[in-house]
Formats: structure tokens, sequence, C-alpha cells
């Protein structure tokens, strides 16, 4: 018989890091694109467009660049959400490109828009790049919940200040200076879901409280509707100012929603949407330019009526033209480059782009677009339930929910379902803010679940331990 004396170590179960199948999905994330891309120029002028190899080789330098700093500084993140943001971003990249090709829109001097979004996108991926190395632990921004509520409403109410020029449609959304512009809104999504955060994490209890139940529902106590009624009036400010709907929805919205998750109540959402629809119909009986957004929106058609017989304020046949686009695709669409979306004069820099993607793509690759969208905003939800402290779930939820009120607001406009917002559509639609704030999103949310799904260090081994004893017979 002999005695052996062993000291053992608890091990940490490794997890894996998931990043081989992110390459491979990022693979085919570009070659999609660039066999997009290819079937535009042959639907076009039958030939293969001379810039293919410059397009593969970019998107595949970019999405190369991207997927290794993944590796270096969150090894554990979501494996899904570079490849969808990836994917999204090249399609964007083939139908501005298609839209640059109508004679019409280059008499109209839109015809180096696909360059620009090039640019933009190249942007897009260097912010995504610098959040990644900078952003250790997004815990280290709940130390900003107030000063991010203060660069928020700076943000906003800038546009305010600066006048709206005929092509903005009455919307004061933009900061100008000479050529250069920027949308403050876009970036306002990721900056107040800080503050969001952070507020509702340490109030969360206090909102929760319920006084008396009334209908089935647990209504909240006077003294803590301070917080929605606050966020509501700065959402019609916004409305009011600066004839701002898509960003006033926006915002409210991803409050009520993080509101929701914080405390679990319905009865924040019945107040969120009661308040919501009380705002809007007291600013649209004032507001000329809400007015015209809800006409166009009960009266598509009545553009094509004669002019005495057109309801007042009816100025455009944007709404119009978006319907003829979806119903000429049909189930199958037309095909890339075969479509007349030009027609609605701006597309490509709007949320319009979505009716080339429902004309030239049909019903089926309209579906196959919002499945991307709701698979990042399913993938975000997935982090928020995965991570360990309550300011990242709160913040995952809020960059999720705003993320996926952007996109109901855009496509529900075009389709008629809402009237119209003129936000764009994330990745899709040519725009320098909304395609840098949305890869900065999107790196905030890897970040996020990179530091839940990470597995916890194996505990160091005690001094005090005594050694297991194995005792071999």
């Amino acid at each position: 018989m002999s005695v052996v004396s062993n000291t053992t170590t608890i091990g940490s179960i490794g997890a894996p890091s998931r990043r081989n199948t992110e390459l491979l999905m990022l693979a085919f994330a570009v070659v999609i694109p660039v066999f997009a891309y290819i079937n535009v120029g042959l639907a076009i002028d039958g030939t293969v467009p001379a810039g293919v190899l410059g397009m593969g080789l970019g998107m595949a330098l970019l999405a190369a660049v991207a997927h290794i700093v993944v590796r270096r500084f969150a090894p554990y993140a979501d494996p899904l959400l570079l490849p969808l943001a990836t994917l999204l971003n090249g399609l964007g990249l083939v139908l501005i490109w298609r839209l640059d090709q109508s004679e019409l829109l280059r008499q109209l001097g839109q015809g180096t828009a696909a360059s620009n979004q090039l640019m933009w996108s190249t942007l897009g991926v260097t912010g995504f790049v610098i959040v990644l190395v900078f952003l250790k632990d997004h815990r280290i921004l709940q130390r900003y919940t107030y000063i991010s509520m203060v660069v928020a409403l700076v943000l906003l109410a800038a546009p305010a200040f600066f006048p709206a020029r005929e092509e903005d449609f009455g919307a004061k959304i933009w900061i100008r200076f000479g050529s250069f512009s920027i949308q403050p809104g876009e970036f306002v999504k990721i900056i107040i879901a800080v503050f969001f955060a952070g507020y509702l994490m340490v109030k969360r209890d206090a909102l929760a409280l319920a006084s008396r139940r009334f209908m089935g529902l647990y209504l909240p106590r006077g003294r803590d509707l301070g917080p929605i009624l606050t966020v509501w009036a700065l959402s019609i400010l916004i409305l009011v100012f600066e004839t701002d709907l898509g960003t006033s929805l926006l915002f409210f919205g991803m409050f009520v929603v993080m509101l929701y998750v914080a405390t679990e109540r319905t009865s924040w959402i019945v107040f969120g949407l009661l308040m919501s629809a009380a705002g809007a119909a007291a600013v649209a009986t004032f507001e000329s330019h809400v007015q015209q957004r809800i006409v166009a929106w009960l009266n598509p058609m009545a553009i094509f009526l004669p002019k005495e017989q057109q309801p007042d304020g009816l100025i455009s046949d944007q709404a119009a033209q978006a319907l003829f686009a979806f119903g000429s695709g049909g189930v199958l669409g037309t095909g890339l480059g075969q479509g007349h979306s030009d027609l609605i004069k701006f597309a490509a820099k709007s949320d319009f782009i979505l009716a080339t993607v429902g004309e030239e793509l049909g019903l089926a690759g309209m579906m196959a677009v919002l499945m991307l969208y709701a698979l990042i905003v399913q993938r975000g939800i997935r982090t928020a339930l995965a991570a360990r402290d309550p300011f990242g779930k709160l913040f995952a939820v809020g960059l999720s929910g705003a993320f996926a009120l952007q996109v109901f607001i855009v496509a529900g406009g075009v389709m008629n379902l809402i009237p119209l917002t003129g936000m764009t559509m994330p990745f899709l639609a040519q725009g320098g803010s909304s395609v840098i704030t949305n890869w900065a999103l999107i790196a905030i949310l890897i970040r996020i679940s990179d530091t839940a799904r990470r597995p916890a260090p194996a505990p160091a081994p005690s001094p005090d331990a005594e050694p297991t004893q194995v005792v071999r017979l």
C-alpha cells in the first residue's frame, strides 16, 4: 500500500470563443454584397462593374480589421453581431451605388453617394475599433450618468439654433458648418442610453412601487411619475422646436422600454403609450410640419387628384411613390438594378432606400433584410439577459430597444403604417452620423457580450487548504 499526497485546484470551464464561426460568417457577409454588386452592373449595362475588385477588397479589409480587433480585445463576444452589421453595411453600399447609376439622380447632382458612404463606413469601422480598444469595461460608463444627460440635452437642443434647409422639409435635425454637417440625434441614442441605464439602476426599486391596482394594472405613485413626465416633456419640446418626429418618438420610446425592463410594471408601458399619443395629437394641432406628415400618411394617393380636390397640407408624392415601388416589386422583386425607386428623388439619403429593397428584391428580400435587423436586436437582448451587472443589462436593452425602434419607425413610415419621420435606415441609407453611431452601438454590444460570456477566472488555491489524500491499495 502506498500513500501519495496531492494538492488540487478548481479549474474554470473554458467557454468557446466562437471567433472562427464569426470569421466564416464574415466571409459570407462580404461575398453576398460583392455578388449583388456584380448583379447590378450586369442588369444595368450587361457588364461586370469596373470597381468590383476594389469594392470586394475594401469590404474584406474592413471586415478583417474588425475581426482581428474583436479576436484580440473581445474574444468571448457574440459571434453574430459583427457579420450582421457587415452584411447590412455592404448591402447598403450596393443599393446606394445602384441609385447612383440613375440618370435622374445624376441630373439632380446626387451621383456620388456611394463613394461618400464608403468613406463613412471606413470611419464607422474605425470608431468600432476605437470603442473596443479603449472601452475595456462597459461599467466605466456608469460613472458618467449625469454628465451624459447634460451632453445629450445639449446635442438635442443644438439643431434648433441652426436654420433648416429646403431639403430638410422643415425638420431642424442638422448642425451645419459650411459643407460639413452632422445629425446629433443619432449620437444621442447612445449617450442618453448611458444616462437612462445609470439612473434606472439606482431608482428602479422606487419606480417599481405601486400605490393601487386599477383594471388589472398596478398604478405608480404620483411622486414616481416625475421621471417619465420629464422625459415626455423633453420629447414634446424636441417635436415643437425642431419638428423632428422621429427623434422624439425614439427618445421617449427608449425610455419607456428601459423603464418597463427595470421595474417589470406593465403600467409604465400603458402610461407611455397614452402620453405619447396625447403629446403627438396636441402638437399636431398647431405644428404645420407634423400636420403635413399626418396628411400624407392618411392620404398617400391624393397627390394625383386635381389641386382643388387635394387635402390641405399635402405637398409631396413620396409616400405614393414608395407604395408604387412596393407594389411593383411583388413577391420576388424586379431584380437588382431594374427598379424605378429613383423617382423618389433622394431615396439613397433617407428612409426611402427601403423602397428600393421592396421593389428590386420584393417581399422575400424585404423580409430577409428585416430579419437581419431582428437578429441584431435578438442578439442584443440575449446579451442583456447574459449580462452579470444591472447596468450592463439595462444598457444593452436600451441600445437594442433604440435600434429596434428606429427600424420600426423607418419601416413603418415607408410602408405607410405610421407617419413618415425622415430618419435613416441603420446601415442601409446614406448618412455619416448614422453609420458611425450604429457601428459604435455594435461595438458596445460586443463589449457587453464579451464581459457576459467571459468565463470566470479559476480561484487561487488556499494556502490553508489541507492536501487531498489519495490512497492506493
